[in-house]
């Protein structure tokens, strides 16, 4: 199990934390943040459910934006917009 953390296109960005229990998830969020740019739109795969309260709660509390949540698999993907 290994994080996956690439540049997919210019300004976006794929972070996959998949197999990760809390604070995992949220912590290798926040890095990924970090190393980008204001409003660079983050891709965020995980799998524990729990993680997902904590991230948002990170999200709003930084700035960032929670463009969109989708569930499929027992997998969840959200997409985040940096920002300032």
């Amino acid at each position: 199990m290994a994080i996956k953390f690439d540049q997919t296109s210019d300004g976006k960005f794929e972070l996959d934390v998949r197999g990760y229990g809390c604070p995992h998830p949220q912590l290798y969020t926040k890095k990924a943040l970090q190393k980008m740019s204001d409003g660079d739109e983050l891709t965020l795969i995980f799998d524990n459910p729990s993680s997902g309260e904590s991230i948002e709660a990170m999200l709003d509390n930084d700035g960032n934006e929670l463009l969109a949540k989708e569930a499929s698999d027992g997998s969840f993907t959200w997409k985040i917009r940096k920002g300032s």
